[in-house]
C-alpha cells in the first residue's frame, strides 16, 4: 500500500500555488493579488494627486506657523515714499499704495486663512456627524427632528446668512467667523452621512453586533462610524474648501476684520485703491494664486480619496504600472482594454479586461 502522504502520490497538495491565470484574461502572473492586497493600505499615499494635494497644504501649514516670524517687514508699516513699487530685491511682491510690503502681507495673513478654514471644517464636520449619524441610526421621531433640522439649514442661502450674521456683530474676531461658517455649513455632509448610515444599520454585521447585546453607542461607534471614514474625509475636505472661500469672500467684500490680515483683506485693499486700472498686478495676483493654489490641493485630496473608495478606480491604481507596460489608458466611466497587434499589422479585438471592480 503506497504512503498516502508521499510526495509521488497523485492525491498530494502540492508545496506550492503558483498563480492561476485569470479565466476571463483580467490578469495574469503579472498582477498577482498579494502584492496588491499589500499595497492597498497605502495606495491613498501613493496615489500622485494626493501626494501633490497634500504637499501644497503642508506647504501653507508650514507658512501659516513661521510666516509672521519670517516676514521680513511688518505688515502694517506704511511707507508713503516707497507707494507701488514693483517686485524687488527689498520688496519681493512689491508695495501697496501706502508702501506696505505685499510679501509681509501674504506670510502674516496665510495664518488667519488656515486656521478660521480647518477650525470651521472640523466644527462643521463633528456636527455633521452627529448630526447625520444619530439621525440615520436612531430612525423614528429622532430621525423626522434631525432631518427637519438639516433641511431647513439646507434651504437657507448659507453666504447671504453669513454675511448678515457676521455684519451685525461687533469685533469680528476669527473666533466668530469661525463659528458662524461652522454653523451654516455642516447640513450637507449631515445629509450625505445620514443616507449612509441608513443602508448600514441593517447590514449584517450591525444585526450582529445587536444580537450580542453590544450597546447602541458601542456600535455606532465600532461598527458604523469605520465604515464612514472616507465620507467623512471627503466631508471635512470639502467643508474646508467653503470655510476658505466664505472667509475670503467676507473680507474681499469688506464684511469682516480688516485688521486681520488673510488673503482675502489684501484682495479687498487692492480692489478699493484701484490696483486693477493702475496695474499694479502684484497687489493681488499673488493672493489670487494663493486661493487657487490651495482650492486645487484641496480638490486633489478629495479626488484621491474617491480613487481610493470607489472600487473601480482602486482596482485600476493597485495595477497602474503594469495597465502602463500593457499600453492602457484608463479613463473613468470605461473599461480599459489591452489591444493586440499582429504580423500583419491589423489590430486584433480586444482580448483582455483591464479592471475588476
Amino acid at each position: 500500500m503506497s504512503d498516502p502522504t508521499s510526495t509521488s502520490s497523485p492525491q498530494a497538495a502540492p508545496t506550492t500555488v503558483a498563480a492561476a491565470p485569470a479565466t476571463n484574461g483580467t490578469f495574469s502572473d503579472d498582477l498577482a493579488p498579494a502584492p496588491a492586497m499589500g499595497r492597498r493600505r497605502f495606495l491613498f499615499l501613493r496615489n500622485a494627486k494626493s501626494i501633490l494635494g497634500l504637499s501644497i497644504i503642508g506647504f501653507f501649514v508650514v507658512l501659516a506657523i513661521v510666516g509672521p516670524w519670517i516676514a521680513p517687514h511688518d505688515p502694517n508699516a506704511v511707507n508713503p515714499s516707497a507707494s507701488l513699487e514693483s517686485p524687488s530685491w527689498s520688496h519681493w511682491l512689491g508695495t501697496s499704495q501706502t508702501g506696505q510690503d505685499i510679501f509681509s502681507q501674504l506670510l502674516v495673513g496665510t495664518r488667519g486663512v488656515m486656521v478660521v478654514g480647518f477650525s470651521a471644517g472640523i466644527i462643521a464636520t463633528a456636527l455633521a456627524v452627529v448630526i447625520g449619524v444619530s439621525a440615520g441610526f436612531i430612525g423614528g421621531a429622532g430621525d423626522e427632528v434631525l432631518s427637519m433640522l438639516s433641511n431647513i439649514f439646507l434651504v437657507i442661502p448659507s453666504l447671504p446668512l453669513i454675511i448678515i450674521i457676521t455684519a451685525q456683530i461687533e469685533g469680528n474676531s476669527h473666533l466668530t467667523i469661525i463659528l458662524v461658517i461652522a454653523l451654516t455649513g455642516w447640513a450637507w455632509g449631515a445629509r450625505v452621512l445620514r443616507s449612509q448610515t441608513l443602508s448600514l444599520r441593517r447590514r449584517d454585521f450591525v444585526e450582529a453586533a445587536r444580537a450580542n447585546g453590544e450597546r447602541r453607542w458601542r456600535i455606532i461607534g465600532f461598527e458604523i462610524l469605520p465604515n464612514l471614514t472616507a465620507i467623512i474625509a471627503s466631508t471635512f475636505i470639502n467643508t474646508v474648501t467653503a470655510a476658505v472661500l466664505a472667509e475670503i469672500t467676507l473680507a474681499y467684500i469688506g464684511v469682516a476684520s480688516l485688521s486681520d490680515w488673510n488673503w482675502g483683506t489684501i484682495l479687498y485693499w487692492a480692489q478699493s485703491s484701484g490696483a486693477f486700472q493702475q496695474g499694479a498686478w502684484w497687489w493681488y495676483v499673488p493672493a489670487g494664486l494663493c486661493v487657487a493654489l490651495l482650492g486645487m490641493s484641496l480638490a486633489l485630496i478629495n479626488f484621491g480619496i474617491d480613487e481610493f473608495v470607489n472600487p473601480r478606480l482602486r482596482s485600476t491604481g493597485l495595477n497602474a504600472r503594469t495597465l502602463r507596460q500593457r499600453h492602457i489608458r484608463p479613463r473613468v466611466g470605461f473599461t480599459p482594454v489591452v489591444h493586440e497587434v499582429g504580423a500583419s499589422g491589423d489590430r486584433t479585438k480586444a482580448r483582455k479586461e483591464a479592471d475588476h471592480a
